[in-house]
């Protein structure tokens, strides 16, 4: 029990001193994240803002293959990945195996599924109440996509929420893809794999208090937004 008490006595320690491993570990973490989760919502945005609204042959298979994906194993990615950057892969020229780029890779295709299928979901409420008055004044696809994706912005704030704490709690994927090498690839959720394994539970725990409060700010923040746009459309 006194070793557990120290151990998180050690990790209070490393977090309220910015230990400069830590730090450089949480930086690269968030920066993995956000750039991730940035293009899966340049992608993932407008694909699910039109299938919300166009109706087109294979539009409801694309749909269930959408909401299929959302659940797609981590460490499939991380394989399918691996396979497109090794050596012998159709990238393997290009040198991104065990690189931030690989991790970013791997969760724009984890990420993107989940903030499609989210957006199309949202949106289609919100096309189903202006379709009439969009199409009455003469909108154009863009325009109408533009328009609904402004309108519905507070869900889709939650929606990228939900993108980026996915991000930041994958493990599986990135460890496959980036090889958890310190200093270059060596992020919260495989730092703390790895340091756990080793009995390092000073810097296990502080990583995971750290990647605690990230989820639980994540959490919170959605909740607020969610509650806003009640409000503001009650």
């Amino acid at each position: 029990m006194s070793d557990v008490g120290g151990a998180f006595a050690a990790a209070a320690t490393l977090i309220l001193n910015l230990e400069s491993g830590l730090a450089e570990i949480v930086a690269l973490s968030l920066q993995v994240s956000l750039i991730a989760v940035a293009i899966a919502c340049i992608i993932g945005l407008p694909v699910g803002a039109s299938l919300a609204v166009f109706r087109f042959p294979g539009r409801k298979i694309l749909v269930v293959i959408l909401n299929a994906l959302m659940g797609l194993p981590p460490v499939v990615v991380g394989l399918v990945v691996y396979l497109m950057l090794s050596r012998s892969g159709p990238l393997g020229t290009l040198g991104l195996l065990f690189t931030p780029t690989a991790m970013i890779i791997a969760q724009v295709l984890l990420i993107t599924p989940i903030v499609a299928a989210l957006t199309r979901q949202s949106t289609e409420d919100l096309w189903n109440e202006y379709s009439e008055h969009l199409r009455s004044i003469g909108s154009g696809p863009t325009e109408i996509v533009g328009t609904l994706l402004w309108d519905n912005r507070f869900s889709l704030i939650t929606t990228v929420l939900a993108g980026f704490g996915r991000a930041s709690a994958e493990v599986g994927a990135v460890m496959i893809v980036g090889g958890n090498i310190d200093h270059v690839t060596r992020v919260m959720t495989t730092s703390i794999a790895l340091e756990t394994s080793k009995g390092d539970l000073a810097l296990a725990l502080g990583l995971g208090i750290i990647l605690l409060v990230l989820a639980l700010s994540v959490n919170a923040a959605a909740y607020l937004i969610g509650e806003a746009a009640m409000k503001r459309h009650g």
